[in-house]
């Protein structure tokens, strides 16, 4: 069966390319221009992916990316703008992103990027060596539930925040490189910078260290990693 796409972007001449480029791959293709449209096309025929541009009449690709994120759908998201700033890439990743091309940009690396977000949606959700529950300190992960509680406080974990946590105890009290975890979590195919990784640590400490400005167990190394105590 083939994967549906949905391709949302205002600019008509870009829009059709990817298309034709996209269903010459063996991809079935959905296309608007528009935010709001986008957001009952995605409620109606639920895509494998959406690429989603950014500057888009009614609503933005951010806050489109937000609402999908919202609404608890996973739905891999990569994100197209002409803005190359690390903070503009920086916020769609924050938003819930998965990748993010800065136009212009090569049809291959683009399609590239496709086949690897694909990829790794093919891969259970949760780690395949994901212990039924996770223990340290005061927190409890259910890794099934992907839920988690430090002291009365409850908390919920995204797939792949599990994944970086389980690998990470996995490894416990090792220091793990960036490069390692990008390669364990994101795949080896990831095109991306650690500067995904480094947001990802900070919104896991907030879930489970006390004080996440000053972490206990989710560590630093410097010039290195991490390191899960």
């Amino acid at each position: 069966m083939k994967k549906q796409i949905l391709v949302v972007e205002d600019d008509a001449h870009i829009r059709l390319g990817l298309c034709h480029a996209l269903r010459d791959e063996g991809y079935e293709v959905s296309e608007c221009g528009d935010g709001a449209q986008a957001l009952r096309m995605l409620r109606q025929t639920p895509p494998a992916l959406v690429i989603l541009d950014i500057m888009l009449p009614h609503k933005s690709g951010y806050d489109l990316c937000r609402e999908i994120r919202g609404a608890k759908n996973r739905v891999p998201i990569l994100m197209l703008s002409a803005k190359g700033q690390e903070i503009d890439k920086v916020l769609g990743l924050e938003l819930g992103a998965d990748d993010y091309v800065t136009k212009p940009f090569g049809l291959r690396e683009l399609l590239a990027r496709v086949q690897a977000l694909l990829r790794r949606v093919e891969v259970n959700s949760v780690a395949p060596d994901c212990p039924e529950e996770i223990t340290f300190g005061n927190v409890v992960i259910d890794c099934r539930a992907l839920r988690g509680q430090l002291g009365s406080r409850k908390f919920e974990l995204t797939p792949r925040e599990l994944k970086v946590l389980a690998f990470l105890f996995r490894e416990r009290g090792r220091a793990i490189s960036r490069e390692a975890i990008l390669n364990e979590v994101w795949g080896v195919e990831y095109y991306g910078t650690t500067r995904t990784l480094d947001q990802l640590i900070v919104k896991l400490r907030q879930k489970i260290e006390g004080t996440p400005s000053e972490p206990r167990h989710l560590l630093t190394v410097h010039g290195l990693g991490y390191r899960l105590e």
